[in-house]
């Protein structure tokens, strides 16, 4: 396998345009049954829809999200492992998908042609330094570093099950990541988020090359559960710190100290931190209401919000269209429920988005609202 790559140009970010324009959202069914939605888009504006608990599927669209492949089986019987990767200096595409519900054994799919066709991999994932390796299980998209010594670095949201996945051993998990520097063929586990009782993350990369970690948290006991968790990175994801509670963003519904998996995307424009965020709405005990939030200054306010859907909802998985390919400008929600449940895909732009309502967390900046 060659090395020689550079990283591509539709890699790269672009102008906030293509974002804004006349509102527009859309929804639509991609996937009956079964659970786990994850979204990525690999180089060339393909859009890849994985989703499965017991098969675990695909489905592609080559015009932005308009029109889909029929769904194509990765791994019969296999369990969605999440983190669906592009690596974006090789264009290849990484899936990672688990025999049953984790600690259970890895399986890593590489794709050579934007999703087409699949073809597995050994699984070489190296320990931390307490000896843990890590699951996959369930976690939004991975990404590649774009900035600083650790650009070309791939990366994906992990999680630490300790001995198993049963409520007593809840305190004894953590959420981290696994990163490779040799294009997916070996993968290293990170050090421990700050927070024990956590797992099902995202990760996004700052214009400064600063990672941004945002994670549910499961166990009951941990101070305000029901709100989300977020650290930093500065050495390329081997490392988390500046922990703390994100007050501004759920974690799921309300009335029950569970949390839910969200999805986070840094929109690709140039110099600019636009987060957005996904899950639920709901002082309620039932997953519904799946919403967006947006984030102008990397996370470290998110004073707008707007309702996707007013119905069932569950886990949730985000990304962007890349730059100059028919993917730009288009934000991509793949969720749980809506109308008829299994997994809906939502289209979406930032025009849609701005039009929402306060989450009463600081103020949209200038630059952003004059373009409305």
């Amino acid at each position: 396998m060659s090395m020689g790559f550079t990283l591509l140009a539709s890699a790269g970010d672009g102008t906030l345009e293509p974002f804004l324009g006349p509102p527009k959202i859309e929804m639509q069914q991609l996937f009956q049954g079964q659970r786990f939605p994850n979204v990525a888009v690999a180089t060339d504006g393909t859009v890849l829809a994985s989703w499965g608990n017991d098969d675990v599927k695909i489905r592609r669209s080559t015009d932005g999200g308009a029109q889909w492949s029929e769904p194509a089986t990765l791994m019969e019987g296999g369990f969605q492992g999440g983190g669906l990767t592009v690596d974006t200096v090789s264009g290849d595409v990484f899936a990672f998908i688990e025999a049953h519900h984790p600690p259970a054994p890895i399986h890593i799919y590489r794709s050579q042609d934007h999703g087409l066709t699949w073809q597995t991999q050994p699984t070489k994932l190296l320990p931390n330094s307490q000896g843990h390796l890590p699951s996959m299980h369930m976690n939004d998209h991975g990404i590649t570093l774009q900035v600083g010594r650790h650009a070309g670095r791939l990366i994906r949201p992990s999680r630490w099950y300790a001995a198993g996945n049963r409520r007593e051993e809840w305190p004894n998990h953590y959420t981290n990541a696994i990163f490779s520097d040799d294009r997916g063929v070996t993968w290293q586990a990170s050090e421990a988020f700050p927070e024990m009782g956590t797992g099902e993350a995202c990760i996004v990369e700052l214009s400064n090359g600063t990672l941004y970690y945002n994670s549910r948290v499961h166990w009951d006991q941990n101070e305000h559960n029901t709100r989300r968790r977020s650290a930093l990175s500065r050495d390329g994801g081997v490392h988390w710190e500046d922990w703390r509670i994100v007050h501004a963003l759920p974690d799921g519904h309300q009335h029950r100290s569970y949390g839910c998996m969200g999805g986070l995307v840094r929109l690709p424009v140039e110099g600019r931190d636009l987060l957005v965020f996904s899950n639920l709405d709901t002082p309620k005990a039932t997953r519904e209401r799946v919403t967006l939030w947006l984030s102008a200054d990397g996370g470290q306010s998110w004073p707008i919000k707007r309702l996707v859907y007013d119905g069932p909802s569950g886990y949730s998985s985000l990304n962007a269209g890349r730059h100059g390919t028919a993917s730009e400008g288009w934000m991509y929600l793949f969720f749980e429920g809506g109308p008829g449940g299994g997994g809906q895909m939502v289209r979406v732009n930032l025009t849609w988005l701005l039009q929402g309502v306060s989450n009463e967390d600081g103020q949209l900046p200038d630059w952003l609202t004059s373009r409305l």
